[in-house]
């Protein structure tokens, strides 16, 4: 089973890098074969809603997207994992998202339908409830594609990079979902 973990922070080694790690970490453990792209270093231009993927077509921008929709096809789960920026998702991530209108055609739907993710969401501030806005954009969006969101990590009160390795039990809980998505991963049955 493969499993594609996505860093949308453009924080190298920052806190929701360490974490997508250790979640893909907890997937090899099950016995998953993971890559970890980190939006930050790859070029993904805005949709600006053609539609050309809508017929079927490849999409019309040419960036790097292109190769990560089969990155994507060929994943059998995904680890999202973006921290907080006013209360919403990175710019990286939301572009990243915004392209997946890619999947929304019927000859694109199947490469994604019934797949497997998990999200990771640090963030500054300690309050739980500063993460929903984007807890609630992944839930909405992964629901639309048919994908099954199996569970979230939520670290709040990390600022500085890799604040993160100081929260064992937060630390713990990303190692046990990688380990739980790459066993659901592993049971999914073929679209």
């Amino acid at each position: 089973m493969k499993i594609l973990g996505v860093v949308g922070s453009p924080r190298r080694k920052g806190n929701t890098h360490v974490l997508v790690s250790r979640m893909l970490d907890g997937a090899e453990a099950e016995g998953a074969v993971t890559d970890t792209v980190l939006l930050g270093d790859l070029t993904i231009r805005e949709c600006d809603g053609c539609h050309t993927c809508w017929a079927g077509k490849e999409c019309s921008k040419r960036d790097d997207m292109n190769q990560l929709y089969a990155a994507i096809g060929e994943a059998d789960a995904l680890v999202l994992g973006t921290p907080v920026y006013w209360y919403g998702p990175t710019a990286l991530m939301k572009g990243f998202i915004d392209r997946f209108v890619y999947f929304n055609s019927p000859e694109n739907r199947v490469k994604v339908r019934g797949k497997r993710a998990v999200i990771v969401v640090p963030c500054e501030e300690e309050s739980f409830e500063t993460a929903e806005p984007v807890v609630d954009f992944f839930e909405r969006s992964l629901a639309y594609l048919e994908i099954d969101l199996v569970g979230t990590v939520i670290a709040p009160g990390v600022t500085k990079r890799g604040e993160v390795r100081q929260k064992e039990a937060t630390l713990q809980e990303a190692y046990e979902l990688g380990r739980r998505l790459a066993r659901y991963a592993g049971a999914r049955s073929p679209a």
